[in-house]
């Protein structure tokens, strides 16, 4: 069995369906890994969220923040879509209750510990270890499919910004969703800046990319993510990064989990060219 990680897919479901050609992927016997954000802002959300459902057991999938958004909107929590959204088709579909029940069920962050991979959209500040990284994205899990439209509603905010074991209640959810599926740099103490979105260089003193700190508490775990698509394809610091920018004008990127080999992409023509998420 292989195990096949692909990056951020965005509605890109034509560039998906030539990626899952060119890794040969076989359901008879490959898993495949999504760092999340199935949808927005790419042409055909509607197709690319069918498809990785339409894989069943194959597929192990993690909320991005664009999958959140689109949850939001679902249920009521967000009225009205942003500029640049691309989610009429899914809120319109036929199906669209059955997609919806599906994606509400995705974590946040899984982990395999028999080969020691943890997989996340965005990235963990140094303070978490696996454990309570798998916590803390469970009991954020656990209130959103309790209460969607009342998680999704008090989920929007970029405070509190620095972790505390002392958080509690809202704060301490929205810290943890911020963190797994916003973040990009990070302070060694835990204090993260979400508007921070360029090239690792662009971002302000004492911050830098979250899986740069030393000895972060994560550090037994490789980290496998997506979103931070002026990253690009990264694979250092005991991560995998695999955000590299198909609905930019970039490319959509798969990984062999198991093999020391290279990345296989798929170009994408580009469908938004203004900002990078």
């Amino acid at each position: 069995m292989a195990r096949i990680a692909i990056g951020d897919i965005q509605g890109c479901a034509e560039e998906l369906r030539a990626l899952l050609e060119r890794v040969r992927f076989s359901p008879d016997r490959d898993e495949l890994w999504f760092v999340g954000d199935l949808v927005n802002r790419g042409p055909r959300s509607l197709e690319a969220l069918r498809s990785v459902r339409s894989l069943d057991a194959n597929a192990i999938v993690v909320l991005g923040n664009h999958d959140l958004h689109l949850l939001a909107l679902a249920f009521g929590a967000v009225r009205e879509p942003r500029p640049g959204d691309t989610l009429d088709q899914v809120l319109a579909a036929p199906d669209r209750d059955a997609l919806i029940a599906w994606l509400i069920e995705r974590p946040l962050a899984y982990f395999d510990a028999a080969h020691g991979d943890l997989l996340v959209h965005a990235g963990i500040i140094p303070q978490w270890s696996i454990a309570q990284t798998l916590e803390l994205a469970a009991a954020t899990s656990s209130a959103l499919r309790r209460d969607p439209e009342r998680f999704l509603g008090e989920m929007y905010g970029d405070r509190p910004d620095v972790w505390s074991e002392a958080l509690a209640g809202t704060e301490r959810l929205r810290f943890a969703v911020n963190v797994l599926t916003r973040m990009r740099v990070c302070t060694a103490d835990g204090r993260i800046d979400l508007k921070m979105k360029g090239p690792p260089g662009g971002a302000r003193r004492a911050f830098r990319p979250w899986f740069e700190h030393a000895r972060r508490a994560s550090g037994a775990a490789r980290i496998v993510f997506g979103h931070w698509s002026a990253l690009g394809y990264v694979r250092a610091h005991g991560v995998i990064g695999l955000d590299t920018g198909c609905v930019w004008g970039g490319a959509l990127t798969a990984v062999d989990l198991d093999r020391d080999s290279a990345p296989v992409s798929v170009p994408c023509g580009g469908y938004r060219s203004v900002e990078r998420s």
